[in-house]
């Protein structure tokens, strides 16, 4: 069996018939309380099923994990896309028992953007730059909590070229009817977190048969969204609590679109000038004038 591509709860189900009593009781115990079991010591899971903390490490390690840490974090991984938002709720509340939210989730994203800088690659990242400044049209797609940043990179996008479509829809159909004149020379952006928009994996893999180029913005390269994709740009989006912590996507799209307004200044500069006469004309923003 390549465990690769079996989840971590589907290993654990499997297993039970030749686990003993005591991992038997462990393997109950996170199966029924998951949510719980991913935030919480190996201690504290042995209390729970009734076992020693050292049981619960050895049966950590049968599942071919190094130790607990190992497997607590795969859990975690996991448990990303499966989790409800009253389940993620329930996370929030334990960790506003024991610490300061605020702290917990600033440090979060810090360490988020941290891990982004360490992992990113880099020629991913400009080849999708490559693959930007050459398109024939480039869509932008992005649902539900993904929606602000299609907006934001479509936004700024919309500076830089005169081919921008950033897709809005409320259903697939709507999706399909905005996505249906893409051809080969397109590039579509497709963003999603966990847990994954189902909209947005039907779109990218249509647009995959059309002979676009594909770009997906998520957070790992094993995920519905990365499987239609041509190039991923990668960003942890953590959860913190029933909100997805998205600062690190958000990040890369930043860095995206410097990189591509760079690349073309010039006609950003003359764009940008005309504009300000626009802005100006029509007194779209607050220069602090005295009134």
């Amino acid at each position: 069996m390549d465990r690769s591509k079996t989840s971590l709860i589907n290993r654990i189900e499997q297993a039970i018939p030749q686990m003993s009593k005591g991992q038997k009781a462990i393997a109950a115990f996170i199966l029924g309380h998951y949510e719980h079991a991913a935030y919480i010591t190996a201690a504290r899971i042995g209390e729970e099923a009734g076992v020693s903390e050292s049981t619960v490490v050895r049966f950590a390690m049968e599942l071919g994990f190094e130790g607990y840490p190992h497997f607590q974090k795969a859990l975690q991984e996991e448990l990303k896309g499966r989790l409800t938002s009253v389940q993620r709720m329930k996370v929030t509340a334990r960790m506003g028992e024991k610490e300061d939210i605020l702290s917990a989730v600033l440090l979060s994203d810090i360490e988020k953007l941290k891990r982004t800088y360490d992992r990113i690659d880099r020629v991913s990242f400009n080849r999708a730059v490559d693959l930007i400044l050459s398109a024939g049209k480039i869509y932008i797609l992005g649902v539900r909590s993904a929606s602000p940043l299609a907006s934001f990179l479509g936004f700024y996008f919309n500076l830089i070229f005169d081919n921008i479509r950033l897709v809005h829809t409320t259903s697939v159909s709507e999706m399909f009817e905005q996505i249906l004149s893409v051809q080969a020379g397109d590039v579509v952006i497709g963003i999603s977190f966990p847990r994954y928009s189902k909209r947005t994996i039907k779109a990218m893999a249509y647009a995959r048969t059309t002979g676009a180029t594909v770009i997906a913005i998520t957070d790992k390269a094993d995920n519905p969204i990365a499987a239609s994709a041509d190039v991923c740009l990668l960003a942890p989006s953590d959860m913190a609590s029933f909100v997805d912590s998205l600062v690190a996507p958000l990040s890369v799209i930043n860095a995206l679109i410097a990189t591509i307004g760079y690349r073309r200044q010039d006609v950003v500069a003359a764009k940008l000038e005309k504009l300000e006469h626009v802005w100006d004309e029509y007194d779209v923003y607050d220069k602090g004038d005295v009134t």
